[in-house]
């Protein structure tokens, strides 16, 4: 039995992307070993997979990002907190391929230690993302800010100049992951954007439309469209007593201190017909004030569950929840509040699946505003989802996987033999 190693960075938001992925390996005969966060050991187990935890050296290097006082600020630590975790993931690594000889690695964008190792190993592997993909497009807006497409040389100009600016704030960071690879002995990279290039196979967790369609895909690139894994729940008894319509409004599981969304919502909708519940996740529900008995405010609820039995999301724009959202056919509102959010909110936007508000318009008369408007976008969000089923999702990842696998093998063989030669 072939053995597949799926490596994840310490996020919840990129093991549950994937764990579709995993299970359809196992369903295809592989013997699947997910390393990931020591908390998530059970889940991993109950849902039939084998778990390996990840180094605690990494786990105790959390992303920070919000501290930074602007977005070039935040991206700057984004970048160092990846860069300091990488040796430790080699480490890690390593000691995993020792003891496991997986014939496939599947490692995570942000885990550049981890990429870098499966690159020098020499092996088959494969890198997934669950975010959008910040690669240079001619047909696509430079990656951040969550800007429109380009439109003629000023909209080109534009994104050259942010990406210039990007490379800035990644330059310490790249720096330290250059030396490191020299180690390994791999070729050093020149930009950010290589990193997602390096890889015979990216598996993107996302698919056109939702995603700018372009005339220049990296080779690289799959999308396979979203990764809805959760863990078993079920709505809760209270929920078919609320009144339509119904919004649900939904922070970060990472802290990054956005509970603002919340408190703007509650106020903005106060006075509207339906009903609202609130998941708080890593803020505190005691901080919030439930306005009437049509609000109900709790830290978290299956969102799998729950999503598909609301009318619109109010999100923070991360991209896992707001794809499960457009997945069930549910129009988005989106604030984004840091990381790749900007860029989320603007594909909803574009999309026509939902609204776009920023944090510096956020009142309670613009969210009321956009969550009007975008309870008036249900047929966009729904050609979304048919277009997220026609991507493929795990199927085609283990098809795409196998066949990886299979010209690597294939590869080495004519190699050997013409040595033998």
């Amino acid at each position: 039995m072939n053995t597949v190693l799926l490596y994840t960075s310490p996020a919840r938001g990129h093991l549950y992307p994937m764990m579709d992925v995993a299970l359809a390996l196992k369903e295809d005969g592989h013997r699947v070993v997910v390393q990931t966060l020591a908390g998530e050991a059970d889940r991993v187990r109950a849902a039939g997979l084998e778990h390996r935890p990840i180094d605690p050296r990494i786990e105790a290097l959390p992303l920070e990002d919000y501290r930074g006082r602007n977005p070039l600020a935040q991206l700057k630590r984004t970048f160092a907190c990846w860069a300091t975790r990488a040796p430790a993931e080699v480490d890690d690594l390593r000691a995993s391929c020792a003891e496991l000889e997986p014939y496939l690695l599947l490692v995570d964008a942000n885990t550049w230690g981890a990429a870098a190792f499966a690159e020098a190993r020499g092996e088959p592997w494969a890198m997934f993302l669950p975010y959008v993909l910040p690669v240079p497009s001619r047909d696509a807006p430079a990656f951040g800010p969550g800007l429109p497409p380009p439109r003629g040389w000023p909209g080109r100009l534009r994104d050259r100049l942010l990406w210039k600016a990007l490379g800035l704030a990644g330059r310490s960071a790249m720096g330290r992951l250059n030396a490191l690879r020299a180690e390994l002995g791999v070729e050093p990279l020149s930009s950010f954007p290589e990193l997602f290039q390096r890889a015979e196979v990216l598996l993107y967790r996302t698919a056109e439309p939702f995603d700018y369609p372009r005339s220049d895909w990296p080779a690289a690139v799959r999308a396979i469209g979203p990764g809805l894994w959760a863990p078993p729940g079920e709505a809760p008894d209270w929920l078919d007593a609320l009144p339509r319509p119904r919004v649900l409004v939904s922070v970060s599981t990472e802290l990054q201190e956005d509970g603002a969304i919340i408190e703007t919502a509650l106020e903005a909708l106060a006075g509207e017909p339906g009903s609202v519940i609130v998941t708080t996740a890593a803020l505190d529900p005691a901080d919030f004030t439930a306005p009437h008995d049509r609000v109900k405010i709790t830290r978290f609820l299956p969102h799998a569950a729950v999503i598909p039995e609301v009318d619109v999301l109010v999100t923070h724009g991360g991209m896992g929840t707001t794809q499960r959202a457009l997945a069930a056919g549910v129009p988005v509102c989106v604030v984004p509040w840091g990381r790749d959010q900007n860029e989320s909110a603007r594909r909803v936007e574009l999309s026509g699946a939902g609204c776009f508000v920023p944090p510096s318009k956020l009142t309670a008369a613009r969210l009321g505003e956009a969550v009007r408007e975008a309870l008036t976008r249900r047929p966009a969000a729904e050609r979304i989802a048919r277009a997220f089923d026609e991507a493929g999702g795990a199927r085609r990842a283990v098809q795409i996987l196998n066949d990886l696998a299979v010209q690597r093998v294939e590869a080495h063989r004519i190699v050997e033999g013409a040595a033998e030669r």
